[in-house]
């Protein structure tokens, strides 16, 4: 995934996650990721989540992978 890509999937999950009024903790969680990937992927400095790892927070808050990849 390109860096745009991961912009938007930071910006994706900070909007649901926002949306449920939950806090990066809470989701880390809810997703059962740890806290760290979660600031991680939010922050941009993880440019490749997994597909598991975006499955699991995809289901935290539920949405598909689909809502946290388009743009």
């Amino acid at each position: 995934m390109s860096a745009s890509n991961n912009s938007k999937i930071a910006d994706n999950i900070k909007k649901y996650r926002n949306k449920l009024g939950i806090s990066q903790d809470k989701l880390s969680k809810l997703a059962d990721v740890t806290y760290n990937t979660i600031i991680k992927i939010e922050s941009g400095a993880n440019i490749n989540p997994t597909i598991e790892t975006m499955s699991k927070i995809a289901k935290a808050l539920n949405v598909g992978v689909d809502d946290l990849i388009q743009k």
